[in-house]
């Protein structure tokens, strides 16, 4: 079943991740009992957090919506959750005609949560939605590589036309695609949230549809409790895989302490993520229900580059740097998280392709000294920083050890900046209020450093909140796109993150590990390379 490609932005301090298939169990294995049977119609709850928007795939960007509509929706190919690779799912095949072409072969027999067939059209009339900057949806920038892209989403002034021009249906299960220009890594994309399709009743009244979402996915919208839960039921025509359940109440959380105990006492099902305070015991707690494996995913503190803070600096680079050495990650990964986190050395997390060992150098590594010294040559040795960050995501710990050490070793005042829920931080960045630095957490949507690199630091990336622009680095990553070959570019997006560390838009922490759990009313609970749960393979005993 699905992997989280749209849970962009990390809500919480430990999300689950990759291939954490060791800690799913069989029929017998979750210590509730070897003798409970197993109702295929149950329904199972779910950790999460209410959606930063309504239910629109172009416009998901967090793991709150992002875990929603993966259930929801099922694209044109899809991740193994195991291994990661790319696989087909609504796509019968996908064809690279040349380096700039592309002819997309869908299965028959798909339909939407309505009935109505899944056909080219579906996909590409949502991707001409999506990208139309009169629709303002935040992935429209996914949608850059086809041809035609801007001239429904200008730089500025109104679009020319509603529809790309390297988009076209010879008929109603075929997609022809012609990229702008050739980007060799284009297939892997496919699999985001921003590439699911829609149905005709969405473009009546997309406000309303968000509310109450009709996809084409293994589960079908039942009920949203705002600030509470959001329900989804089995789809019994679903075309795909079928789930061995009978669906997921997707729990909101505000506190993610609150989460771990409802989890202990079996009014929680499955634990997105275990709370920092309760790493040290949830091993104990859970037995064998307990879930430790690494994930593709990285913590970093952003830069919000408009600040006051940062604009007014002498030398903004020296500055972050300075802030980057004055942590200790050994130390703070050890004690505060318990040892559930890797220190990260770079902005690419280790089982990605594309990562290097060392890649950040000097500027990722623990000197006080030296710390203090660039921070006075920045200018900036009589600031004071803030760290925005969320509540409900275990955020608290952390934050305050990193403000403790930069205070500490460069002088720099420095404090966390708590909202109450996810969705009021992410509201404070898109809006671009941030006082200085931010939290920033972001899991894979595809296994390749690119997706680590251009979609979180390109000048014109949808992931780019901190209002970062760095031109050598922008024209690295455009020679990575324009490589021949998958090797290739992978090779030069390694290049083009080097040119990051001159100034640093964000400061990498550490890599995620999986630490979650389930209750004993679920068995077969596994984890896929995105940090979701393999929705459909969980059980639900009978009460």
């Amino acid at each position: 079943m699905r992997g989280a490609k749209s849970a962009k932005w990390v809500a919480i301090a430990a999300v689950v991740a990759l291939g954490a298939t060791a800690c799913g169990g069989g029929s017998s294995d979750s210590g509730s009992g070897g003798s409970k049977k197993v109702d295929p119609a149950g329904v199972f709850s779910y950790q999460s957090n209410e959606p930063q928007h309504p239910i629109q795939p172009a416009n998901v960007m967090e793991t709150g919506g992002g875990r929603i509509t993966d259930a929801l929706f099922s694209g044109l190919v899809d991740y193994n959750p195991k291994s990661g690779k790319l696989e087909n799912l609504v796509a019968e095949s996908v064809k690279q005609d040349d380096a700039s072409h592309f002819t997309i072969k869908l299965k028959q027999g798909w339909t939407f949560h309505n009935g109505e067939k899944v056909t080219s059209h579906s996909f590409v009339d949502a991707w001409n939605w999506g990208a139309d900057s009169k629709n303002a949806q935040q992935n429209a920038s996914w949608f850059a590589d086809i041809k035609g892209y801007t001239d429904v989403h200008p730089d500025k002034g109104d679009p020319k036309t509603d529809k790309m021009s390297g988009l076209t249906t010879p008929d109603d299960y075929t997609i022809k695609v012609a990229l702008a220009n050739p980007v060799p890594y284009w297939t892997y994309k496919l699999g985001y949230s921003a590439f699911y399709p829609l149905p005709k009743v969405f473009y009546t009244n997309p406000k309303k549809y968000g509310q109450e979402p009709i996809g084409n996915g293994a589960y079908k919208f039942a009920k949203w409790n705002h600030n509470q839960d959001f329900l989804v039921k089995t789809y019994a025509n679903y075309a795909g895989p079928k789930p061995k359940n009978g669906g997921i109440d997707f729990k909101f959380y505000t506190t993610s302490e609150a989460a771990y105990q409802d989890a202990v006492s079996n009014n929680l099902d499955v634990l997105d993520q275990v709370a920092p305070t309760d790493m040290a015991k949830y091993h104990q707690d859970l037995g064998k229900r307990a879930v430790d494996a690494p994930q593709n995913a990285i913590q970093t503190v952003a830069v919000a580059e408009y600040a006051p803070t940062i604009k007014n600096l002498k030398d903004r680079a020296k500055f972050i740097e300075g802030l980057s050495m004055a942590i200790d990650r050994n130390t703070i990964t050890k004690t505060v998280l318990a040892g559930s986190r890797e220190p990260a050395t770079g902005f690419v997390p280790p089982a990605v392709e594309g990562y290097k060992a060392n890649a950040c150098g000097e500027a990722c590594t623990y000197n006080p000294k030296k710390a203090k010294q660039l921070v006075q040559e920045s200018g900036g040795a009589n600031a004071t920083i803030s760290i925005l960050y969320n509540a409900d995501g275990g955020h608290k710990e952390w934050v305050t050890a990193v403000c403790a050490n930069i205070t500490q070793n460069t002088g720099v005042k420095c404090e966390g900046d708590s909202k109450a829920d996810f969705k009021t931080a992410l509201d404070v960045r898109t809006k671009k209020k941030v006082q200085s630095l931010y939290r920033s957490g972001w899991v894979q949507d595809y296994p390749l450093n690119a997706n680590f690199l251009k979609d979180l630091y390109g000048s014109t990336a949808a992931g780019n909140e901190g209002g970062y622009s760095n031109k050598e680095f922008d024209k690295l990553a455009a020679k990575a796109d324009k490589a021949p070959t998958l090797e290739e570019s992978v090779k030069l997006y390694q290049d083009a993150e080097a040119a990051l560390y001159k100034d640093m838009p964000a400061i990498p922490l550490w890599y995620y590990k999986t630490n979650a759990g389930y209750s004993q009313n679920v068995t077969n609970v596994s984890y896929d390379t995105f940090g979701k749960v393999v929705f459909g393979d969980v059980e639900v005993y009978k009460k």
